[in-house]
């Protein structure tokens, strides 16, 4: 799950074509912790995903949902390759 919301965080991020450095200072987070958090090495708290969902003008039930969809979607492509496989 970690890796799916850094996914999010990253791609939103990249959608409105900002850096890491600029994320990271709306959200006062280190530009190291926010990397971290989008290639889903660290856990991120409820505060920390508020400042950053903020930085980015998401709200964060937004950022849930799409992780939420994003897992979905991955569990589909997973169940279908097993099926394939067998």
């Amino acid at each position: 799950m970690r890796e799916t919301l850094g996914d999010v965080l990253r791609a939103e991020r990249v959608d409105q074509e900002r850096t890491l450095v600029d994320v990271a200072g709306d959200a006062a987070v280190s530009l190291a912790y926010l990397s971290e958090v989008e290639r889903g090495r660290k856990d991120v708290s409820a505060d920390v995903l508020t400042a950053i969902g903020g930085a980015l003008g998401l709200e964060v039930p937004v950022i849930l949902e799409r992780t939420a969809r994003r897992l979905r979607v991955q569990g589909g492509v997973r169940a279908s390759v097993q099926l394939l496989a067998a």
